[in-house]
């Protein structure tokens, strides 16, 4: 019986493992920890990750597209400025490109790599993943607006030398991150909500215009015209697949415990990320590599919920629900990022760095361009998945290597 699994959730090792990962952060937080509790304590932290995935899923089928993927969004963000504001505090002059770093792999990982590998896996399943271009293409205008405000206006001010924002120019860009993100909240979950909900693969009326041949269309049609008999609500696009649309939401308790249950799990990610983040800081530096590196590996652990749970989407040809936890969490790192730096700059001390360098300029306008021409058909192939995956790579190993 279906209202029997949905109380699993409480006892099975998705309520123990974020307890004990967040254990494993109490007795590891401060401390030089060997290399076997290292190792110990990111075990825990992958199980943290598969925990929060499990957990988000549990409060989406409650609330509904977009709520559901808003929230695992928004507390990784809000977890992850908390924790580029503590390292930037702890860290000094070294650490001031650290904000930067961090939301511009934050961005590259979520554009290409979570987008990537959501088309990726939608296209193999489906061999062309569909997804909604209205509500695709104002999440990505809103994330090159926020990038380019935010990370490279800074390269080319002149109230500061370097790649910096006067205190009245950074006020600005805080106050314009957050409005601008306020806005797309707004939009995404109460007045163009439809915009951001799952495609029905099955309904051409779905899809975008001219996106099916005459075959597909009569397909449609006719798919359509059996899930109206059916009962399968006429008049708007029905998630995919059947079997979730028809399975019982979780009871409030029980989306209420995951709630709790998904928070500890993201607060352990992230600090046992912390906690690691020594040994990768001494391993990049013993290797010889940039200190940009430490940021990227610090933005892959923490968008690792986030990743899997797009990628579950995707398998489940729910591909408009991985692109709104892509670029939801693109926004949100931005969006909330640039005002809490803001904040945090008056005791800050030393210089705060946010413009990038010309390579990364250049990756992101390429982002930008090949995202948009992925976004505007409402469906794509292997090929525009190969293409994001290559830009991810080229990225990361610029980033070893620059």
């Amino acid at each position: 019986m279906s209202t029997a699994t949905r109380k699993s959730p409480l006892t099975d090792w998705t309520l123990v493992v974020p307890v004990v990962a967040l254990v494993a952060l109490v007795f590891s937080w401060g401390r030089d920890l060997p290399s076997g509790v290292v190792a110990l304590v990111a075990l825990c932290l992958g199980g943290a990750v598969l925990a929060a995935v499990h957990h988000a899923e549990v409060v989406a089928h409650r609330v509904g597209e977009p709520f559901g993927s808003l929230v695992l969004a928004v507390a990784v963000t809000v977890i992850e400025v908390a924790l580029i504001v503590t390292l930037m505090a702890d860290g000094g002059p070294k650490t001031a490109s650290l904000a930067r770093d961090t939301v511009f792999a934050a961005v590259m990982i979520t554009c290409n790599g979570i987008v990537g590998l959501s088309l990726l896996v939608g296209a193999l399943r489906t061999r062309v993943a569909v997804f909604n271009a209205e509500g695709s293409g104002a999440a990505l205008a809103t994330v090159a607006t926020l990038a380019v405000l935010s990370l490279v206006l800074p390269t080319f001010t002149t109230s500061k030398p370097g790649p910096e924002f006067s205190t009245a120019q950074l006020a600005f860009a805080a106050v314009a991150s957050l409005s601008l993100y306020g806005v797309f909240i707004a939009v995404q979950t109460v007045r163009h909500r439809d915009y951001f909900l799952p495609v029905d693969t099955g309904a051409g009326r779905s899809r975008p215009a001219g996106a099916e041949s005459p075959s597909e269309a009569a397909t449609a049609m006719a798919s359509a015209s059996a899930s109206a008999s059916a009962g399968g609500g006429a008049g708007r696009a029905a998630p995919a697949p059947v079997d979730e649309d028809h399975a019982e939401p979780p009871s409030v308790r029980d989306a209420l415990i995951s709630l709790g249950l998904l928070l500890v799990a993201l607060v352990a990610v992230v600090g046992d990320a912390k906690a690691v983040s020594p040994t990768i800081e001494s391993g990049v530096e013993s290797a010889g590599l940039p200190n940009a590196v430490v940021g990227v590996i610090i933005a892959l652990l923490v968008l690792a919920p986030e990743t899997l749970a797009a990628v579950r989407a995707a398998r489940r040809d729910r591909v408009q629900t991985s692109l709104n936890l892509a670029y939801g969490s693109a926004i949100a790192s931005i969006g909330l990022t640039i005002p809490a730096i803001a904040l945090a700059s008056i005791w800050l001390s030393g210089p705060l760095l946010l413009g990038l360098g010309p390579i990364h300029m250049v990756l992101l306008a390429l982002t930008i361009v090949v995202s948009a021409l992925t976004i505007v058909p409402g469906r794509a192939t292997l090929l525009q998945a190969g293409v994001h995956l290559v830009l991810l790579a080229a990225y990361l190993f610029l980033a070893v290597s620059p």
